[in-house]
């Protein structure tokens, strides 16, 4: 004859049930979770048309090639709240550029993001006194001379490294 204790130390169906459910259970919520997370933290829009930018892609990509081939290149620095960029020719000679436009965007969010046109001190120096939170950022610069983009490069910064 079995003891009391014994009987209840089986493993029964129901407890299978229970552990079934609990393990989806889990699973689920993990999933629910990281889907709120991700919906509002990003919007995963890269483009507004697929299409349109697949058949824009050559041009986009001579334009690049035609603007690396040029030798213009820029540097872009910060200096307590002053953001300073400098653009030159390939000789070191400062580029003619009329306006630069800054764009700063978080890696992964679009909440902070904000735009900045720089202005010129002299021929290929701009800055502007803005501060930037501490942090990763993706800056895209533009450099125009007229209706014409001169420069278009994006650089990845972390704002602690520059003394802050």
């Amino acid at each position: 004859m079995r003891s009391q204790a014994a009987v209840h130390r089986t493993f029964t169906g129901r407890h299978m049930l229970i552990a079934m459910a609990s393990f989806f259970a889990v699973v689920i919520g993990v999933n629910a979770v990281m889907a709120t997370f991700a919906s509002r933290r990003w919007s995963g829009l890269v483009v507004e048309n697929t299409y349109v930018a697949s058949q824009e892609f050559n041009s986009k990509a001579a334009a690049m090639r035609a603007m690396a081939t040029s030798g213009i290149s820029g540097n872009l620095s910060f200096s307590h709240d002053v953001i300073h960029y400098d653009i030159h020719n390939r000789d070191g000679s400062p580029a003619t550029v009329q306006d630069v436009t800054l764009t700063f965007r978080r890696p992964v969010s679009d909440r902070e993001d904000f735009q900045l046109v720089l202005t010129k001190k002299s021929e290929g120096s701009f800055e502007m006194e803005h501060h930037v939170r501490s942090g990763d950022w993706i800056v895209e610069i533009i450099s125009r001379k007229k209706d014409v983009t001169v420069m278009h490069e994006a650089v990845r910064i972390d704002v602690a490294e520059f003394g802050r």
